[in-house]
């Protein structure tokens, strides 16, 4: 990691105040995402020591003695990649039970433990767990944004406060959000990259996870996936090239969720509106990722507009948790559709408040655009904080009470250039 530049991760203050008052802080997402450089830039600084279970002599150590591999570790010490020996976790436990000091213990997984349920309850009441993304278009340009706070705020003022972006936008998709990704000089050195990535991810990771018959099939479905991304999921229609039958394709997904890879955004629901759409959204964990894998170059997702439309849409997704991970309330994320096929990209909601979010891929904006953020204002009534249509432009426009077209540039704060 000596070679790949060290960007600013805003999550950081959230993982100090998480040491001062927990025992345990797990860090956890997907492999090459910073998760280890992070958490080292801060044991550097706090006095932690490192091992990581990446290492076969410090993985079959902890396996074959638990309880006394625990009782030798440092009084402050990181441990890398938790999720490949899960048996420790008890040991950890007897072992912050006994001393509760804050700040004793920094996990690292590449698997997410709120999926594994006895790997989480093992250590509940007594670990905080964050999650890190791959680096935010705010994290690359080394800015700040208050977008997610003027959303909740219903916080946008008319006028030009924006740029568009055109072709630069299908490059920013292309490149995605990884740490070695972004390292490399040239497109075809990035898919590369994210292609080996693949490889070694089902090949290291899904095995520790499960045994399955079939690992040559999941490259193929993470492909469909990209290739599905920001539609909802149907399992029926993915499993149609597989001679596979529909539950092992739901258990392949639900696996290639548990490393990241891929997400299921939850529908929304609201006891005032009936005939709303129950099936999650599927997205991909990020659009570099996408691209490779459907071996395309940002001229040629440019010229796709149905493609770039879903694929721009994933990529704000992955933006805005992104920024989410490191706000001090929780955000909520879902999505709004109802039979007759009005919908919302985005509902977001945190501490009893409702914004929601549309993205267009066009330079223009029409009055039917908010068609879907009214009738969940209309649902939320007074909870409704704010509805935003983003768009590749250069102004906001107010386009009634509480709602604005918005320039996708304010998402990821580009500024404005007169």
């Amino acid at each position: 990691m000596d070679d790949i530049k060290l960007f600013p991760r805003h999550i950081i203050s959230r993982v100090l105040e998480a040491l001062a008052d927990s025992p345990v802080v797990l860090i956890h997402g997907p492999r090459q995402c910073g998760k280890t450089t992070l958490a080292r830039l801060i044991g550097d600084s706090e006095g932690y020591d490192y091992f990581t279970f990446d290492d076969d002599i410090q993985r079959a150590a902890a396996q074959a003695d638990p309880v006394g591999y625990t009782a030798d570790l440092p009084r402050r010490v990181i441990l890398d990649e938790i999720q490949r020996v899960p048996e420790l976790l008890t040991a950890l436990k007897a072992a912050v039970d006994a001393d509760r000091k804050p700040g004793r213990f920094i996990l690292t997984g590449s698997a997410n433990v709120l999926l594994v349920p006895h790997l989480a309850d093992s250590l509940a009441g007594r670990m905080e767990i964050l999650r890190l993304h791959p680096l935010s278009q705010v994290e690359i340009a080394g800015v700040t944004t208050s977008f997610l706070t003027d959303l909740f705020k219903g916080r946008f003022q008319s006028g030009h406060s924006g740029r568009r972006l055109g072709r630069e936008l299908a490059a920013r998709i292309t490149i995605g959000g990884y740490p070695p990704a972004l390292a490399r000089t040239s497109a075809s050195r990035r898919t590369a990259w994210y292609r080996n990535y693949i490889e070694t991810m089902i090949q290291q990771d899904i095995r520790d996870l499960a045994r399955i018959n079939a690992l040559d099939a999941l490259p193929r479905l993470m492909t469909l996936a990209a290739g599905q991304t920001s539609c909802l999921t149907n399992i029926t229609e993915i499993a149609t090239p597989f001679q596979l039958s529909r539950p092992t394709i739901r258990e392949y997904l639900t696996l290639l969720s548990r490393i990241f890879l891929l997400d299921e955004l939850p529908p929304w629901h609201s006891n005032r509106l009936k005939r709303l759409v129950k099936t999650p959204k599927l997205h991909i964990g990020d659009t570099g990722l996408a691209c490779a894998l459907l071996n395309l170059k940002d001229t040629t997702l440019w010229e796709d507009r149905s493609l770039l439309g879903r694929l721009l849409e994933t990529f704000v997704y992955q933006e805005l948790r992104r920024q989410a991970s490191w706000q001090e309330e929780h955000i909520r994320f879902s999505h709004f559709r109802d039979k007759d096929q009005v919908e919302v990209d985005f509902v977001l909601e945190s501490a009893g408040t409702v914004t929601g979010v549309e993205v267009k891929a066009s330079s223009t904006i029409r009055t039917e655009d908010f068609k879907g953020l009214r009738k969940l204002k209309d649902a939320v009534k007074t909870h409704f904080a704010a509805g935003v249509v983003l768009y590749d432009g250069d102004a906001v426009a107010g386009f009634g009470d509480s709602l604005y077209a918005v320039p996708v540039s304010k998402v990821i704060e580009v500024p404005y250039i007169n």
